[in-house]
């Protein structure tokens, strides 16, 4: 694997430690300053900065011990990426698919936006 590719790979599974387990500096260090979060479940629109994202996951930790994620897909181009993640049992129901922009800011690779498809489940 390329070095970018590691990094990469190793931001992606801090968000998936970080949001699976409520651990806000596994988060803080994934996402950049100004990341956002964006998606629809149950009628609702999210659209959420950095602060709000990680005080819903320290709240309320998506791992309620039966959560299955997985790294579907990276593509990288110089500095800017995409990744996909399949989770499966968020907050015990829920499924969705993940879909990160990241960038190399500051001189590492960062998160900048999560959107997010509910893809099955109630919450």
């Amino acid at each position: 694997m390329s070095k970018d590719l590691d990094e990469v790979t190793a931001l992606i599974n801090l968000y998936i430690e970080g949001a699976g387990k409520g651990n806000a500096e596994k988060l803080n260090k994934a996402f950049h300053t100004s990341a956002r979060w964006f998606g629809t479940m149950g009628g609702t629109d999210y659209d959420m900065d950095k602060t709000g994202f990680v005080e819903l996951m320290v709240g309320s930790p998506g791992d309620a011990g039966q959560l299955v994620a997985k790294i579907t897909d990276i593509q990288i181009d110089g500095t800017a990426a995409t990744a996909t993640v399949k989770e499966e049992g968020f907050w015990g129901t829920l499924s969705f698919t993940d879909y990160f922009t990241l960038s190399v800011l500051d001189g590492r690779w960062q998160i900048t936006c999560k959107t997010f498809a509910h893809t099955g489940g109630e919450h």
